[in-house]
């Protein structure tokens, strides 16, 4: 169907824009995603004009401007609807129904999915991943995230009558998540009466910098994002870099599907992430920081700017914190719709105002990170558990879990359970408590399988359902814990079709800097999606083999090098999945 223009040339107010621009201009290039995130928010999208506007006066190089447009999903260079629709199409999303929900949406509209209806109202968007695993199959309509949409009820989604989305949250204890599940964020009074923010008030009082990092280094805490590196020895490495400026990072752009931990604290318990990050930022000597929010996570960030503004009203944050002289301010980054950016060296380069492509390694962060400077980049749930740890001490956080995998884990359950959410748990609890005691078991059938670290990570079955769920225990049995994804499939679901989603995945989010994912990841869809078709050929066994491997030991960065770690996992475990037909 033609699309209809719904914000024609001639209603373009400059003024608007131009009012705003200088004080982009001011900030230089690395404001240019504001910039443009602000212009679409005024215009409905980025007609030539305004592009045109933002990079003379930013001093940006036209093509380099629509070079960061073209490269994330969700900025517009062409008329899109007023009202825009994302359905998600990955598992566990379509084996709940978001395929249905997408056709049916879209043909009540009288539309294909990725376009606009002829009166410029409506705007149906197949999208990767919403960040809504456990309100599967999850719909975005502009801010607002339903739960569990009808596909065979468009007009619901059209009126919006369909319940926002509010998180399960449970398990064996209540540490990190003890201000979640609320369905409200949690507000400075209420985080400062349960003991929030005493961790800052004691860094302030009576701690070093090197006494913070110590005992984070003691606490034994590592990395929740997936890469498990220490944070301790990280904090170490940049705090003892001579430089002129350094820069501490939240990276808050959780776009791996099956992963939504990070949203549930930020809409929760914000002041908790900004607590962490503030002790971040003494500790290695930064002044500034940056909360990096993934593009469809729009409540967060408007709940964690509140926070920010209620933290420096309290003098949490700001120009010489609680008397002490230090200055440290925070800054809130909107992302666009890129899962590359979930890479640091990518989201940095998106923070300079580029295309997220990732940096070769090394040099790393630590020494030449954001802005080519010292910088620590940490996720959500890591900077969560640092008010903990310099609150109650290290030897308190060491009572959870065991002696290499030690404090509190956090889990996201989706899929084939009775109850999907959020579970926090000490390392140890093995993989048959979370999904029967805390998640209610599998539903629709027999267990088949469950994908431990998400759409990067690997598959187990019944066999390893008694495997304590810690690093140690799960490399001895060759599984991944990543970021804590468990996505459950009972024995109905066709594990060649989920395979063929999470190839489509990894295909459409390459950023295609390096040849080895940028095709590979290209050939491994085009030979799932001949499998689920029920069309193999002979030997695409060893063409997924070859690809694999080649973009597990090539890529430049970890979106190619995990991309086909479920797809190999699978092959393992079920020799006989692709089948074979004589060419």
């Amino acid at each position: 169907m033609s699309q209809h223009n719904p914000y024609p040339p001639t209603t373009f107010d400059l003024e608007h824009l131009t009012r705003d621009l200088d004080s982009f201009a001011l900030q230089g290039r690395t404001a240019l995603l504001p910039a443009l995130h602000h212009a679409q928010d005024l215009y409905g999208y980025l007609p030539e004009e305004i592009v045109t506007e933002i990079g003379t006066r930013m001093n940006v190089p036209l093509a380099d401007v629509y070079g960061v447009i073209e490269f994330y999903s969700m900025l517009y260079h062409e008329p899109v609807g007023r009202k825009i629709i994302r359905v998600c199409t990955n598992p566990p999303c379509s084996t709940s129904g978001g395929e249905e929900v997408l056709k049916l949406l879209c043909k009540h509209l009288e539309i294909e999915p990725n376009q606009t209806t002829s009166d410029g109202e409506w705007t149906v968007e197949s999208v990767p991943c919403l960040g809504l695993c456990e309100h599967a199959p999850a719909v975005m309509m502009g801010d607002l995230a339903l739960s569990r949409a009808d596909p065979y009820d468009p007009s619901s989604i059209l009126s919006g009558k369909i319940t926002q989305a509010t998180s399960i949250v449970g398990g064996d204890i209540r540490v990190l998540t003890r201000h979640c599940g609320k369905g409200e964020p949690t507000h400075i009074k209420q985080y400062e009466d349960s003991g929030g923010y005493q961790a800052l008030r004691r860094v302030f009082e009576n701690m070093s910098p090197s006494d913070v990092i110590n005992d984070i280094k003691a606490s034994g805490l590592v990395g929740r994002g997936g890469a498990a590196f220490p944070t301790g020895l990280k904090w170490e490495g940049a705090a003892s870099v001579d430089a002129v400026s350094k820069y501490v990072v939240c990276n808050a752009d959780e776009s791996e599907p099956g992963t939504f931990k990070d949203r549930v604290l930020m809409e929760d318990d914000p002041h908790s992430v900004l607590e962490g990050l503030i002790i971040a930022a003494y500790a290695i000597g930064a002044h500034h920081g940056y909360l990096y929010i993934r593009g469809e996570y729009p409540r967060a960030t408007t709940i964690l700017e509140h926070a920010i503004a209620e933290a420096e009203q309290k003098q949490y944050l700001g120009r010489n914190i609680l008397g002490t002289g230090l200055d440290i301010s925070i800054e809130i980054r909107r992302g666009a719709g890129a899962y590359i950016c979930g890479e640091e060296t990518a989201l940095f380069e998106s923070i300079e105002g580029k295309r997220g492509f990732p940096r070769i390694k090394p040099p790393y962060p630590t020494t030449h990170g954001l802005f080519g400077l010292p910088t620590v980049i940490n996720n959500v749930e890591t900077l969560c558990n640092v008010p903990h740890i310099i609150r109650d001490g290290p030897e308190a956080f060491r009572n959870y879990g065991t002696s290499e995998s030690p404090g509190p884990k956090l889990f996201c359950l989706s899929g084939d359970v009775a109850r999907p959410g959020l579970y926090e748990v000490p390392f140890g609890v093995t993989l048959r408590h979370l999904i029967d005691n805390l998640a209610g078991g599998i539903v629709g059938g027999s267990p088949q399988a469950v994908l431990l670290g998400g759409a990067a990570g690997a598959f187990a079955t019944q066999a390893d359902f008694d495997v304590p769920l810690t690093f140690e225990d799960l490399r001895n049995t060759g599984l991944p814990l990543g970021s804590g994804v468990l996505m459950a499939f009972n024995d109905t679901r066709d594990i060649r079709q989920v395979l063929k989603g999470l190839a489509h995945f990894f295909a459409d989010e390459s950023c295609g800097k390096c040849y080895p994912c940028q095709l590979g990841t290209q050939r491994q869809y085009e030979i799932l999606s001949r499998a689920a078709a029920g069309s193999p050929r002979l030997g695409d066994r060893d063409s997924l083999d070859d690809v694999g491997w080649t973009m597990t030991d090539a890529s430049l960065c970890g979106l190619g090098q995990t991309a086909a770690s479920a797809v190999l996992s699978a092959l393992d475990l079920w020799p006989d999945l692709l089948g074979v037909t004589e060419e």
